[in-house]
C-alpha cells in the first residue's frame, strides 16, 4: 500500500494516490527489502520539478508500471528538500556512474542502501535511443536475480567511492589578500557577454556577485564592480525576473536570460534580494532598489504561510484543463496585451516588454523582458494592470513546506533590506516551530514540524539571520537564540579531528551509507561556508570565544578559493568580509536614528552595524555619545576611529 498520505512533504503527498506502494525513507523499507530479497527503487525529487511531474504522470500513475515496481522492488520516495543528506549521497553516486545528475533521480540500491545503478528521468516507452522505464525495471530485476555477484561488486565500489569523496577540505593557509584578488580576476575573466557566467542553462550567480561587490568595496577594483553590475542589470531586465510580480525564476534555459525555467525557489530569491538590496545601497540604482523591493514583496505575498514562515517554491507548471503547462501563468501575446490594456498601452507594452508576434517562448507567446528606460509612471501603471489580469489566470502550485535554511537566508535578506517586521515574523515562526531548545528540525508543513533533522546549513543560516536581526533591533531575544543554536551546531557538526572542518549531517543522526560533507558552494551556499559566515558574525556580536573556530573555518576555504573560485562564491564573500573586518558601533544620543541609517546605507556588505546605549553591547563598551549627540565608531579589527557625529564625516572615515 502507498504510505505517503501522512507526510509533512507536499512533494510526497503529490504521490500519495499513485498505485505505487511508496514508502518514506526509514529502517522499515530497508528491512523489508532484505526480507523479500529484492532491490530498493529510490526516487528523489521535489515539488517544483517539471520533469518529476512528467515522470510521475507517465510512469508512477500507470497501473501496469506500478504493478511491475511493486512486484520487483521496495519503492521509496524522498523529497530532496526535506532530506538533503540522502539527496547528496545518491546524487554523488548518480554523477559517479553517469557523469551527470538531476531530478527526478532514480537509483537502485541493495537492502543495505548501497547503489548499484542510477539515472534520472526515464520515459514510459523507448525514446531517442533511451530504454523505457519498464525495460529498465525488467533489466534490473534480471540482474538482481541472475548476476548478484556483479551487483555486489558494483555497489561495493560505489560505496567505497562515496566514503572517500566525503573527506573534508585539507587544512591549509587562509586565503591571503592576493588569493582573493586572484580569485576575483579568474571569475571576472569568465564573464559571459550577456552578463553572468557560462552558457545555457544559466543560473543566477547570487553568492559570486555578492562577493565581487564586497571585493570592490574593500579594494576599489573597478573590474569586479563592472561584472557584478552588468550581471545584475541583465538579470533584472531579462525574462528570468518576473517583470510584473517580482521575484526570480530558478534559471534561464538560454544564455541571454530571456526564457526562464519558471519555477521560483525561496532560496534563489532570498539570496538575490540580499544582493540587490546591497547593490541599491551602494549605487542608489533605481532599478536595483525596485527589484529588491519587489522581490521582498514577492516573498511575503506569494510564499508567506500562516504564522510567519515562508514556503519553499512555486511550480514551473500551471495546471490548465487538467494538464500541466510550463509558464502558462506568465507568458503573453501582443493580442493579450491589447485586450488587457487597450490599443495604445497594449502596443506600448509590447515594445517595452519585447512581446513579439512570433514570440520568444512557445506557441507564439513571449516572456516579458524590460527594454530601454520607459517612463516610470506609465510603466508602474501598466505593470499593475497586467498583474491584475494575470492574477485571474490559473496559478502555479506551491510547495508549502517551510525549510529552515531557506527561511534563515530570507531572514538575513529581509533584515538587511529594511523589511525588519517581516524578518522578525519569519524568525519567530522558525524558532517557535523548528527549534525546541536542544535540536533544530529541517522543515514543517501547516505548523506541524517534520521528523527530519536540521542539517549544518539549517543551523548556520538561521544563526546568521538572527544576528542580522540583532543588528537591526538590538535586545537579547535574538542573540540568546543565535548563541544557543550555534553552540548546538558546533557540538553536532564539527569534525572533532580537524579544526574548522564540518560535516553536513549531525553526528548523532541516522546512520547512512556515508556522512555527507560537501564544502563547495552550488545553487545555495555550502553548509561549511554558511558556518564560516555565522561564526564570523558571532565573533563580532556574541564574543571572542568564537574567534579561533571562525578563523579555522575560513582557513579551510583557502584551497577552494585558490583553485575553483566559481565553486566558492559564498566562501569568497565571507573571506572578503573577514579581510575588511569592519564594524560600526553607534552610541545613542541626539540624531541617532539618522546616523544609524547612514551607517547602514554606507556600510559595505558583511560589515557589522550595531546601535544602542553606551556599554549595552561589547562593541559599545566604553563608547558613548559626544555631548548629547549620537556618535559612530568605525572599527577595523581591533583598531577603532575617533567618534564621528554626522553622515558626511562617517562616509569619509569609511572611505579611508
Amino acid at each position: 500500500m502507498n504510505r505517503l498520505g501522512a507526510s509533512t512533504s507536499p512533494y510526497l503527498r503529490q504521490h500519495a494516490d499513485n498505485p505505487v506502494h511508496w514508502q518514506e525513507w526509514s529502517e522499515a523499507p530497508l528491512a523489508e527489502a532484505a526480507e523479500r530479497d529484492v532491490p530498493i527503487l529510490l526516487s528523489i525529487g521535489y515539488a517544483a520539478c517539471h520533469w518529476c511531474h512528467v515522470m510521475a504522470h507517465e510512469s508512477f500513475e500507470n497501473e501496469a508500471i506500478a504493478e511491475q515496481m511493486n512486484a520487483g522492488f521496495v519503492c521509496i520516495k524522498v523529497d530532496r528538500e526535506e532530506r538533503p543528506d540522502l539527496d547528496a549521497i545518491y546524487m554523488n553516486a548518480t554523477v559517479a556512474m553517469t557523469g551527470q545528475g538531476g531530478w527526478p533521480m532514480t537509483c537502485f540500491l541493495t537492502p543495505s542502501g548501497e547503489p548499484f545503478y542510477c539515472g534520472t528521468y526515464y520515459p514510459p516507452e523507448p525514446r531517442n535511443g533511451q530504454a523505457s522505464f519498464p525495460q529498465l525495471l525488467e533489466a534490473i530485476t534480471a540482474t538482481w536475480r541472475d548476476r548478484r555477484d556483479e551487483v555486489g561488486r558494483v555497489s561495493g565500489q560505489v560505496a567505497a567511492h562515496l566514503r572517500q569523496s566525503s573527506a573534508g577540505l585539507p587544512d591549509g593557509a587562509a586565503p591571503s589578500a592576493e588569493d582573493l584578488s586572484g580569485a576575483v580576476r579568474a571569475i571576472c575573466a569568465d564573464e559571459d557577454p550577456s552578463g553572468g557566467f557560462g552558457r545555457a542553462p544559466k543560473f543566477p550567480p547570487s553568492a559570486t556577485v555578492e562577493a565581487l561587490l564586497r571585493h570592490h568595496e574593500r579594494t576599489g577594483d573597478p573590474a569586479s564592480y563592472g561584472v557584478a553590475l552588468r550581471c545584475a542589470e541583465a538579470m533584472a531586465r531579462g525574462g528570468i525576473y518576473d517583470q510584473l510580480g517580482g521575484g526570480f525564476a530558478r534559471y534561464a534555459v538560454d544564455a541571454d536570460w530571456v526564457v526562464p525555467h519558471f519555477e521560483k525557489m525561496l532560496y534563489d530569491n532570498a539570496l538575490l534580494l540580499r544582493f540587490y538590496a546591497h547593490l541599491g545601497r551602494r549605487t542608489g540604482s533605481p532599478l536595483a532598489l525596485r527589484v529588491a523591493d519587489e522581490t521582498a514583496d514577492f516573498l511575503i505575498r506569494d510564499l508567506g504561510v500562516e504564522g510567519g514562515g515562508l514556503a519553499s517554491s512555486l511550480d514551473a507548471d500551471t495546471v490548465v484543463d487538467g494538464h500541466g503547462e510550463e509558464g502558462a501563468t506568465y507568458v503573453w501575446t501582443p493580442e493579450q496585451l491589447v485586450e488587457a490594456l487597450g490599443e495604445a498601452d497594449g502596443a506600448w507594452a509590447a515594445e517595452v516588454f519585447a512581446v513579439t508576434p512570433g514570440g520568444t517562448f512557445e506557441h507564439g507567446t513571449s516572456v516579458l523582458q524590460l527594454h530601454g528606460e520607459p517612463d516610470p509612471v506609465r510603466l508602474a501603471d501598466v505593470r499593475r494592470r497586467l498583474f491584475e489580469t494575470r492574477s485571474r489566470r490559473a496559478q502555479p502550485g506551491r510547495d508549502d513546506k517551510v525549510v529552515t535554511v531557506w527561511n534563515g537566508l530570507a531572514i538575513t535578506a529581509l533584515a538587511e533590506s529594511g523589511r525588519v517586521d517581516e524578518a522578525e515574523a519569519v524568525a519567530r515562526y522558525v524558532l517557535g516551530t523548528h527549534w525546541d531548545g536542544e535540536r533544530l528540525r529541517r522543515s514543517s508543513l501547516a505548523g506541524a514540524v517534520g521528523e527530519a533533522d536540521g542539517m549544518l546549513e539549517d543551523y548556520a543560516a538561521l544563526v546568521t539571520g538572527l544576528l542580522a536581526l540583532l543588528q537591526r533591533v538590538g535586545g537579547t531575544e535574538w542573540d540568546a537564540a543565535a548563541a544557543a543554536i550555534l553552540d548546538v551546531a558546533i557540538t553536532r557538526f564539527a569534525d572533532p579531528g580537524e579544526a574548522g572542518s564540518w560535516y553536513d549531517a549531525p553526528s548523532d543522526g541516522e546512520r547512512l551509507l556515508t556522512r555527507p560533507r560537501d564544502p563547495a558552494d552550488g545553487a545555495t551556499p555550502a553548509g561549511a561556508s554558511l558556518m564560516a559566515e555565522a561564526l564570523t558574525y558571532a565573533e563580532a556580536l556574541l564574543g571572542e570565544r568564537y574567534a579561533a573556530l571562525a578563523a579555522a573555518t575560513r582557513a579551510r576555504s583557502g584551497e577552494l578559493i585558490r583553485r575553483v573560485p566559481r565553486g566558492a562564491g559564498h566562501h569568497l564573500a565571507v573571506a572578503e568580509q573577514a579581510a575588511a573586518g569592519l564594524q560600526i558601533a553607534v552610541a545613542d544620543g541626539a540624531g541617532a536614528a539618522a546616523l544609524v541609517a547612514e551607517a547602514r546605507r554606507l556600510a559595505p556588505g558583511g560589515a557589522v552595524v550595531i546601535a544602542g546605549a553606551k556599554d549595552s553591547h561589547p562593541l559599545l563598551e566604553g563608547r558613548g555619545p559626544v555631548g548629547d549627540r549620537a556618535a559612530a565608531y568605525v572599527c577595523r579589527g581591533s583598531v577603532c576611529s575617533l567618534p564621528v557625529v554626522d553622515g558626511e564625516t562617517l562616509a569619509t572615515e569609511l572611505a579611508r
